[in-house]
Order: structure tokens, then C-alpha cells, then sequence
């Protein structure tokens, strides 16, 4: 009997004993002289916004600084440059054609003066010129070819000179022009064929290569990746210039547009989806007759709409990491869209938290996207040996180690609930595998340690508006409340010795759907 209690009471401690340890811990082992290589430039060569007339505004303009400074964001592309509230195109009674680039000419000099590029999107038809009456979103883009293809010619040669002139012929030769924006999408951004696009794109192209055969020209950039290998094709049969393929990949399962901001949309429970499109669209121009073309997604996302949840909360930061980590090998740039909600597609928002794509509202209050854009441009520029597929390791020239390390967890429902039910709510995360970082191969001495951090109630304005009460106006101090939420403040700081040995551990708490920025930096 005493043995059997003895064995009972042994069973009783174990279990107490087993229940008590932590979680398994998830261990990124790191050499320090192992390199990967440079850390790709895709990750933060371009962002999106929503139109040109929109980046003459002063809250545009001041957010893209921010942007540019803090993100490094180096080229931006946007849609309606040539549409009528650009006034860019007139004709008098005669028929005679009006050139004015007022308004061009002052958000470019904008772009210039922060040292921003344009990725230029050569679109949409002025309604002077446009061969039909078809528009798109609440400031009513004109999507129809043009119906006369000699003026629309004159007025893109005239207009690239006029850049020539102003710029110079070097500056413009570092731009990209994209020829229209999802011509594949017929009722929506296009009323003509794919051949239609196709001569659009011909006559376009060779317009803007007579001016110098050095400015780069692409397209289709077309919705859900679609039309790269009949692109190519067409290039080639009819020998047209052609040096970058782009195309658009959002994260959700159905559709490609929502004009006016109604649809319901469910992400995909496959957190690669976009990375994996983005591997395929490689392999095309990879198998095809122009196997060095470029590759440029010029809009992506976890999702198409401008009224979906997810942009806003805390799970798009790890989601953005993902793919970026996945998929920045094989593209030359991922453009997100968007980086700010001043975005008028469906008209001026009401709220200030309504799913906009934007990686900051309206009130400039950074959403946790913004902070995966902004920590992934505090890494060094040399990229570290790193097995686990959830972070990136850097080094830079002053001795200093960056860690970027994050948990992807798709908690959706699937298919029984659409993202704008299920991400309009707190979501409290989980806990997950606390992480243990050892750093091999540093040279003794003091170090300082800085460890970041964005997720549930960390850089999380959207949860703490929801705990306000989700109010549809912000007062002033309202606004200067979520911002002293959401200043980034490192969340610890210490310093430490290592030895002649060169190794470093710590271990770091992470949740579901954290994003945490570990920086090993030394003491001079």
C-alpha cells in the first residue's frame, strides 16, 4: 500500500510539475560572420496612395515625409495623374489640344524636394479626350481608350519632355512608367479588350521611348496577377518595348474590386497566398522569351477593399512580415497600398478607423502596419544566415545587430465570416513560444539591448479605439491620447557584457500575431 501511494503521490507531482513549464522555446541560433547577402531592396522601394489630386493635399504630403523618412519608402505610384481634376488636358473650339502641368509640376517638386521618385502610372483618360463617358470611384476616373490615339500620343510625349526638361533626362531614367492600372478588370478600370489594352500599352510605350529609349516602360498591371505571359507575348510578336512586368495580389479569397467600400471579403486561411503568387508570376517571365524582365507588384495587401478591418488591427503587421520575408527575393518591388487613408476611391471617409488601407489615419495616428514597414527599415543593410521562417537578422557597418522576429497566426473563421465582422472587435492575442536569440561570433565588450514591440495593446491604436467606444469623431485629446499609445517606445532597455567567448542569448516573450525588433548595439 505504501508503495502504491508512494507511486500515486510521484504521478501527482509530475503532473503539477509538467503543467507548470513554459511552452517550448522556439531557438534562433545566429552567426554573426555567416551572411545571407544584402538585404533585398524590394521590401520598401515603393508605396501606393490613392490618386494624384489627393497628394496636393497638405495632410498627403505631410504623412508621405513621415513615411518616406521613417519607412524609407523611395518611389510612390498613384491613379488619376492625367484625369480632369488634374486639369491636365483641354481642347479649345477648334479642337486644337491645351497642355497644362500646373498641378503635376507641383506635386512632383513635392516628391523632389523630400527625395521621392514617382512610380508612374500613366492614367486615367481625360475626359476631353476620353472615347467614352465610363468612370470609376467617387471622383470619377474616365476609364475608356482614347479616341484619338495621335492625341493621346502628343499629350504623353509632351508631358514626358516637359519632365525631361524640368528634372532632367538622368532623374526621369530612374522612374518607372506603368502603363493604366487593371485593364482586366472590364467594368471596372478598363471598357476596351485585352487587344485594346495591348494597343493602349503599344502606342503609349512608344511614345514615351521616343523621348529616350533609356525611361522604363511595363504593364499590365493588372488585378490577381493576371495577362503576364500574353503580355510577354505580345511584346515580342510585335516587338514592343517592354522592361518590367507588374501586377497587383491581394490576401482574401474572392473578387478584385470594391469601388464603393461594401464587399465582403474573407482572408485566406493560407498566410502565403500572396507570396506564393508572387513566386508563380516570377516563374512565368522566368519560362518566357523575356526571362530578365523586372517583376513589380504595384499594389498588395491582406485585402482589396478600402473598408476591411484588417488593415487596421494588429494582425496585418505580422501578416505583412510574412510575405515579405517569403517573397522579396523574386519581386524588384512590392508596393503597398496604400500608406496613408487619405484615399477618396469611395468617397471622404467618416470615421476614423474604418478599414482604410492606409498604414496611418487620417489624424496621423500609425497603425501597427505602419510599424512592420518601419522596422524592417532599422535593419542593416547585410542580411544574416537565419533558419526560422519568422524573422530576419541584420548587421550594419557600426557593429550593430537587428533582429526582426514575428508569429503569423491566421485566427479567422474561414469562409463563415466575413473580415468586416470578425476584425471589427478586440481580438486579444494568445501566448505563444517565448523566443531565445543566441548571438555567435561578437567581439567582448559592452553592448546595449533595445527590444520593440507591436501587437495586442503594443503600437495598437485600433484596439484602444475600441475601448473608447469607437467614437466616429475624435476630439483633440482623443487623438493626442492614441498617439501617446502608439509612440514606439522601446518596451526594455538594458546593457550587457559578453565575454571572449562572443555569445549572446536572451530570450523574448512573444504572442500570437507580435512583432517584436531586438537591437544589439555596442557601448563605444
Amino acid at each position: 500500500m505504501k508503495i502504491k501511494y508512494a507511486v500515486i503521490l510521484l504521478l501527482f507531482i509530475y503532473t503539477v510539475a509538467k503543467a507548470q513549464l513554459p511552452i517550448n522555446k522556439r531557438a534562433i541560433d545566429i552567426n554573426i560572420n555567416q551572411i545571407k547577402g544584402k538585404l533585398p531592396q524590394s521590401i520598401n522601394l515603393c508605396a501606393g496612395a490613392g490618386r494624384a489630386n489627393e497628394g496636393l493635399r497638405a495632410d498627403w504630403q505631410r504623412q508621405l515625409k513621415v513615411a518616406h523618412d521613417e519607412c524609407g519608402f523611395r518611389y510612390i505610384r498613384f491613379h488619376g495623374l492625367l484625369s480632369d481634376d488634374m486639369g491636365v488636358y483641354f481642347e479649345d473650339k477648334n479642337g486644337k489640344s491645351i497642355y497644362n502641368f500646373q498641378y503635376i509640376d507641383e506635386l512632383f517638386d513635392f516628391l523632389q524636394s523630400i527625395h521621392m521618385k514617382p512610380f508612374v502610372e500613366v492614367g486615367f483618360m481625360p475626359g476631353a479626350l476620353a472615347s467614352g463617358s465610363q468612370t470609376i470611384f467617387w471622383w470619377r476616373g474616365n476609364v475608356t481608350p482614347p479616341r484619338d490615339y495621335q492625341k493621346w500620343n502628343d499629350l504623353v510625349k509632351a508631358l514626358v519632355e516637359h519632365w525631361t526638361q524640368r528634372y532632367g533626362k538622368e532623374e526621369v531614367a530612374s522612374w518607372y512608367f506603368e502603363i493604366w492600372n487593371e485593364p482586366n478588370l472590364k467594368g471596372g478600370f478598363f471598357t476596351g479588350t485585352q487587344q485594346d489594352y495591348f494597343k493602349l500599352y503599344k502606342e503609349t510605350a512608344t511614345a514615351i521611348k521616343s523621348v529616350s529609349v533609356n525611361y522604363r516602360v511595363g504593364g499590365p498591371a493588372t488585378a490577381g496577377n493576371a495577362w503576364i505571359p500574353e503580355m510577354i507575348d505580345f511584346c515580342t510578336q510585335q516587338k514592343v518595348p517592354i522592361d518590367f512586368i507588374s501586377t497587383h495580389d491581394y490576401g482574401v479569397k474572392q473578387g478584385f474590386l470594391d469601388v464603393n467600400g461594401n464587399a465582403g471579403t474573407v482572408l485566406s486561411q493560407n498566410k502565403d497566398a500572396i507570396a506564393d503568387d508572387m513566386y508563380l508570376s516570377k516563374k512565368q517571365i522566368v519560362q518566357s522569351r523575356m526571362p530578365g524582365l523586372e517583376l513589380h507588384y504595384t499594389e498588395w495587401s491582406a485585402s482589396y477593399t478600402p473598408a476591411d478591418p484588417i488593415h487596421d488591427s494588429y494582425q496585418e503587421a505580422a501578416y505583412i512580415l510574412n510575405t515579405v520575408k517569403r517573397a522579396a527575393t523574386v519581386v524588384n518591388s512590392m508596393s503597398y497600398w496604400t500608406f496613408t487613408d487619405v484615399f477618396e476611391e469611395a468617397g471622404p471617409r467618416v470615421t476614423p478607423f474604418h478599414g482604410g488601407f492606409g498604414l496611418m489615419n487620417y489624424q496621423d495616428i500609425k497603425k501597427p502596419a505602419y510599424y512592420a514597414f518601419k522596422y524592417l527599415n532599422q535593419l542593416g543593410n547585410t542580411e544574416l544566415q537565419c533558419a526560422d521562417s519568422s524573422a530576419m537578422v541584420c548587421k550594419d557597418t557600426n557593429g550593430g545587430i537587428q533582429a526582426l522576429v514575428w508569429n503569423i497566426t491566421i485566427d479567422h473563421l474561414g469562409d463563415s465570416v466575413n473580415n468586416q465582422v470578425f476584425y471589427k472587435r478586440l481580438l486579444p492575442s494568445k501566448p505563444s513560444a517565448p523566443v531565445e536569440f543566441k548571438f555567435r561570433g561578437l567581439k567582448a565588450g559592452k553592448y546595449k539591448l533595445s527590444i520593440y514591440k507591436t501587437g495586442y495593446h503594443a503600437n495598437d491604436p485600433y484596439s484602444a479605439y475600441f475601448e473608447m467606444g469607437s467614437p466616429s469623431q475624435l476630439t483633440t485629446a482623443e487623438v493626442k491620447m492614441l498617439k501617446q499609445k502608439d509612440a514606439d517606445a522601446p518596451i526594455e532597455q538594458s546593457t550587457v557584457t559578453v565575454n571572449t567567448s562572443g555569445n549572446l542569448t536572451k530570450q523574448l516573450t512573444i504572442r500570437q500575431n507580435d512583432v517584436l525588433l531586438f537591437k544589439v548595439n555596442p557601448v563605444n
